[in-house]
């Protein structure tokens, strides 16, 4: 069968759908990946075949109405809910003209669409084929979430006859069921499996040399957000707790080469955080689900600095379960130095993370929910 993934708003949400995307051409079905410019070379550099459907990055989508007013940051995690729909609301209205013109000449049996990816949603009520959700992270919907992007996309779903974006047949959850909330909508659980951009392995991302060993990263997010950069790091690099730890810091070149000038003898640079946590006691990060995510796979405890109070949502389920400690950006000195010791010396941190790793890996592989999607195929027909 014809499968097309729609996807796109960032590095992350373009990885998380790749695991789905490669086990459904190996079982020997056509696929295609539609994602903004921005993201194709993130696809076609995973070997997988892929279109760009939008000139309309993330940030250009996040930050400018349709009437090309600049948008201020949210503040308040209401508000960034909103924000997040709308801005992906007009980057699928930016898309969905490609994506009509590609399945004029290439009409799939199934759409797969990440979690605010409603262009997938558009796109499939157009050509009457099955559509299916993969979420992108632990993040979990809010009914507000297709309201908003329903009001947004209001002049596409009138020409398609629709009073809202249209619901998922199927919905795949990549979050272990343990740090779910109680009254989570039901989904189809997949584990979570890495696909993001690699680069060559050195032996050292593997030899451990009796310190312990902490990665830090402020994500893809790095690039949109100042905060993020030097700025995230700094309280880190100059920490008296991690002074003794092999550190390790996966950010982009520009400002890895800030880091280095003013900390010589931290390891600092891109790196593929799937192939080197394994190797670490401890992940500091910004509250990115994939980044999360890759941290529960490897079964390494978290310390998060949510750069969005939306992104602590998830953290704070984690944070319960007893894998992780979620503060905000501005925690005073001794609060985080008390964080850092806890998770670094405290045994049941480590314990729990390794809890939910055995509980991802449990979850039904990529390949065995391709079957699934075959039967949407089948039942439709």
């Amino acid at each position: 069968m014809r499968i097309l993934f729609f996807t796109g708003g960032g590095r992350a949400t373009v990885h998380a759908l790749v695991p789905l995307a490669s086990a459904c051409r190996t079982e020997g079905h056509s696929v295609v990946v539609a994602v903004p410019d921005e993201d194709i070379q993130a696809i076609t550099e995973l070997g997988l075949p892929a279109i760009a459907v939008s000139a309309k990055g993330v940030f250009q989508a996040m930050f400018w109405d349709r009437e090309g007013r600049k948008l201020d940051r949210p503040r308040g995690e209401v508000a960034e809910l909103e924000f997040a729909s709308r801005g992906f609301a007009r980057m699928a209205a930016d898309s969905l003209g490609a994506l009509v013109e590609l399945t004029d000449h290439w009409k799939p049996d199934l759409v797969v669409g990440g979690t605010r990816n409603y262009g997938a949603a558009l796109i499939a009520h157009h050509l009457g084929v099955p559509y299916a959700v993969q979420a992108w992270d632990g993040l979990e919907r809010e009914p507000s979430d297709r309201e908003f992007a329903s009001d947004e996309l209001r002049p596409e779903l009138d020409a398609l006859g629709l009073d809202r974006v249209p619901v998922e047949d199927l919905y795949i959850h990549i979050t272990p069921p343990s740090v779910r909330p109680a009254d989570a909508e039901p989904a189809e659980h997949m584990r979570w499996s890495p696909g993001g951009t690699q680069t060559p392995l050195e032996p050292w991302m593997f030899r451990r040399d009796g310190r312990p060993r902490v990665l830090v990263t402020s994500g893809s997010r790095a690039a949109m957000i100042d905060t993020l950069g030097v700025a995230f790091f700094r309280p880190l690099l100059d920490s008296p707790t991690l002074r003794g730890t092999d550190l390790l810091v996966a950010t982009k070149d520009e400002v890895a080469e800030q880091l280095r000038a003013e900390w010589p003898d931290v390891r600092a640079g891109f790196l593929p955080l799937d192939a080197v946590m394994p190797a670490c006691d401890l992940l500091i990060h910004h509250g990115g689900g994939q980044t999360c995510m890759t941290a529960v796979n490897a079964g390494v405890p978290q310390l998060v600095f949510a750069d969005m109070l939306a992104s602590a949502i998830p953290m704070k389920r984690i944070d319960a379960y007893g894998a992780s400690i979620t503060l905000n950006l501005n925690e005073p000195p001794e609060r985080i130095e008390k964080a850092l010791g806890e998770l670094l010396n405290t045994p049941s941190y480590r314990e729990r993370a390794a809890d939910l790793a055995r509980e991802n890996a449990a979850q039904k592989r990529p390949s065995e929910i391709v079957a699934i999607l075959e039967g949407l195929v089948e039942k439709a027909r």
